[in-house]
């Protein structure tokens, strides 16, 4: 009940402020500055906020396998919406998200996002894809990565669901190698059916596994799938049907 209170009024209204701030700094600073450095930093500082003042602890692991000023495509399963703030917070690369065209919509988020330089993903035809895959390719250089939840859609168990093969064929069609990323913990936070509610004291880890190649966008799919479902806790292990998908 404590925990709650201090939610309520001490940690919603800190974040909805943060989240206002870091909107509009964002924007502005990527139309009057760089996308590279704007589009990243003040997120990057309001994930780890957000986590900070709910009282989450954070463990990260693997980022030793990464290589200083090289390019990855990160791939992580999706537990809840705090990964957003454990990715954004912690991974310690500079990225650009890859997501879905409807986010755009969202008040002042989707506008920072756009101007921050982060991928929409437009399906709408041949062209818009094309065009999302030329995005890519320029946005992606200098050390900045891609970060993609292949899933495409949050989790109601806990377990996996099926991998969409687009940002693994987008890897291969690069160049890149592909970052597993396991996310451990968000789900206990903050479940998809709980929808907006107080989040529950848990602790949250992010496992970054080795790079592999992304030559066969097919391997290196069932590759990463396995990966990660390995480094999850055994009760969350396993494909589950995810209608939503």
């Amino acid at each position: 009940m404590l925990y709650k209170l201090y939610q309520l009024c001490v940690a919603l209204p800190v974040i909805l402020l943060a989240t206002v701030l870091t909107a509009l700094t964002t924007s502005l600073g990527s139309v009057l500055g760089s996308a590279h450095f704007w589009g990243y930093w003040p997120g990057r500082l309001w994930s780890q906020l957000v986590c900070r003042v709910l009282l989450l602890p954070v463990r990260v692991e693997g980022r030793e396998h990464l290589e200083k000023g090289r390019s990855y495509v990160f791939v992580a399963n999706h537990q809840g919406p705090m990964d957003i703030f454990l990715v954004y917070g912690f991974l310690g690369r500079n990225f650009k998200w890859m997501m879905k065209k409807a986010l755009r919509r969202m008040p002042l988020v989707g506008m920072a996002c756009e101007k921050g330089g982060h991928i929409f993903v437009d399906k709408s035809g041949p062209k818009a894809v094309a065009r999302t895959i030329a995005q890519a390719r320029s946005t992606l250089r200098g050390g900045t990565s891609l970060v993609v939840f292949p899933e495409g859609a949050r989790t109601f168990t806990g377990h996996m669901g099926l991998f969409r093969k687009g940002a693994f064929r987008l890897a291969a069609d690069i160049g890149l190698d592909v970052v597993p990323v396991t996310i451990d913990g968000s789900f206990d936070v903050l479940r998809r059916q709980d929808g907006f509610n107080f989040v529950r004291r848990h602790a949250m880890r992010m496992v970054i596994h080795t790079p592999i190649p992304s030559q066969d966008a097919d391997k290196a799919a069932k590759e990463a799938w396995d990966i990660i479902d390995a480094a999850l806790p055994e009760r969350h292990r396993g494909y589950r049907r995810n209608d939503d998908q």
